[in-house]
């Protein structure tokens, strides 16, 4: 999986304080929650991402507190879903749900949407677009479409 804050990092799973992270750069816990809520909201709204949200069952508010959690670690911030949960162990917790192309695509795209729509810097949602694109592939467990 690939680590948005540091190429060069030892410890990817370990917090930092420094300023260039991409945690500091959408402005901390505010950001990480404004772009999780938002990557929701769209998830509920837009026809376009219908199979992803099917995916989530009736309520979003569990899946929307964890993906914010998961975010803020991975982003180079505190360290809540580890501090929770343990080790986010993705591919593992997604497997009960059925991951192919079009659900991962969907999540990329209603995703990007959300970048765009909080404001995220385009450097970083260039940055970020590679990183969930990995991400997102890597939990695929379901052959085509």
């Amino acid at each position: 999986m690939t680590d948005p804050t540091s190429a060069s990092s030892t410890d990817p799973g370990a917090a930092t304080t420094d300023l260039d992270t991409p945690f500091a750069a959408l402005g901390g816990e505010a950001g990480v929650r404004a772009l999780a809520d938002r990557f929701y909201d769209l998830m509920d709204l837009e026809p376009g991402y219908a199979a992803l949200r099917a995916a989530h069952g009736s309520s979003l508010q569990d899946a929307r507190d964890k993906l914010f959690w998961f975010l803020c670690g991975w982003l180079g911030g505190p360290q809540h879903y580890q501090a929770r949960f343990g080790h986010p162990r993705l591919r593992m917790r997604h497997m009960p749900f059925s991951i192919g192309v079009l659900e991962r695509d969907q999540w990329l795209a209603c995703m990007d949407q959300a970048m765009a729509e909080t404001g995220v810097a385009p450097w970083l949602r260039e940055r970020l677009q590679q990183s969930f694109f990995q991400t997102a592939d890597w939990m695929r467990n379901r052959a085509g479409a």
